[in-house]
């Protein structure tokens, strides 16, 4: 048994197309860091290697097997979410707001209480790692905004054809499934064939996601990030939803 790999500024990431993890105690754990280095977090997620930790741990990366994602047209619009969709819709004062307030819509997931886990492994550093990716266009938000609150949302990483989801939140019920619907429609009009959601809730089943071997996911990313990068701007309003009406 190998040991995990402790990485520098430079030092490249155990690769978990080839390699097995270092550690079968910790499955799904790659590397560790002290801090993540710039330019770091994108070279984890184009091999499908992901930050996950608490505050005062070290950088833990991750590629775990089995994979949780969410193809796109296999999204579960339910019938009464389908109506939920609908009355958004038909409300003046709702938007979906796509790059609004990055900063605003990450700090909610940061905050928000939920049942399968909590945000604390979002810290200023997730946050400001996040944000760096956002402003170099890798990095997108979906806000749900109704009666000019912001009332849930999402935020994404985009390589490529790939489409990496991160985190949700709520402050109005079913208010991230919204965002969640208006993704899950914008890839599906841009051929991004699945979403990463990397671990498995029962919330994420809930919505259509299933877990698929690490394998499989790995090799239809390396095909997804090596294709030219979405031509169309990450730039539509709620009328996505239309689709799931």
């Amino acid at each position: 048994m190998s040991q995990i790999a402790w990485l520098g500024p430079q030092d490249p990431f155990p690769n978990p197309l080839f390699e097995d993890d270092p550690d079968p105690s910790v499955p799904g754990l790659i590397a560790v860091s002290e801090q993540i280095y710039p330019g770091q977090l994108a070279r984890a997620y184009q091999q499908g290697i992901f930050p996950w930790y608490s505050d005062n741990q070290p950088i833990l990366w991750w590629s775990p097997d089995p994979r949780m994602v969410l193809k796109p047209d296999e999204f579960k619009c339910s019938d009464s979410l389908r109506k939920i969709i609908r009355a958004f819709c038909q409300h003046a004062q709702s938007q979906i707001v796509v790059d609004g307030d990055f900063g605003a819509v990450i700090r909610s997931c940061a905050t928000s209480s939920r049942k399968d886990q909590d945000g604390t492994w979002i810290t200023h550093e997730i946050i400001d790692a996040y944000t760096a990716l956002h402003e170099q266009g890798n990095a997108h938000s979906i806000g749900v905004i109704e009666d000019g609150q912001l009332t849930g949302g999402l935020y994404c990483v985009a390589f490529g054809g790939m489409v990496f989801g991160e985190s949700m939140f709520s402050r109005k019920t079913n208010a991230s499934k919204i965002a969640l619907a208006a993704l899950s429609s914008w890839c599906l009009a841009n051929q991004v064939s699945m979403i990463d959601c990397q671990q498995e809730t029962a919330h994420l089943l809930s919505l259509g996601a299933a877990p698929i071997a690490r394998q499989v996911f790995l090799e239809q990313l390396q095909i997804s990030v090596n294709q030219t990068k979405i031509e169309t701007s990450w730039t539509f309003d709620k009328t996505i939803l239309h689709h799931w009406l």
